[in-house]
């Protein structure tokens, strides 16, 4: 009986110390596949999310720029032809005014 309870601690043993060589190759793999990754990213010139977003960011910021401007040279348009006009009425009606006089 005793060698039998000594033969299951030794396969215990071993088996406790299979388990601990394949959770260090496990752990030696996942170091070495993202070690890979981050090279293979890095040669491709992938930006990281901070950078998308900072990058996204700046694109809203001159994409509401640019509305804001576009209204803003629509209005001194708008402006401008509304003087213009103003200023072609008085000149008809100098004109008219010589014509008639």
């Amino acid at each position: 009986m005793q060698s039998r309870t000594k033969f299951f601690d030794d396969m215990s043993q071993l088996m406790t110390n299979a388990m601990g060589v394949a959770q260090g190759a496990r752990t030696e793999a996942e170091t070495a596949m993202k070690g890979f990754v981050d090279r293979w990213m890095a040669d491709r010139d992938f930006v990281t999310r901070d950078e998308f977003e900072a990058a996204r960011a700046m694109a809203q910021k001159a994409r509401e720029e640019n509305l804001a401007l576009a209204a803003r040279i629509a209005a001194l348009e708008a402006a401008l032809a509304g003087q213009a006009g103003a200023g072609l009425a008085e000149a008809e009606q100098a004109g008219a005014e010589q014509a008639g006089g």
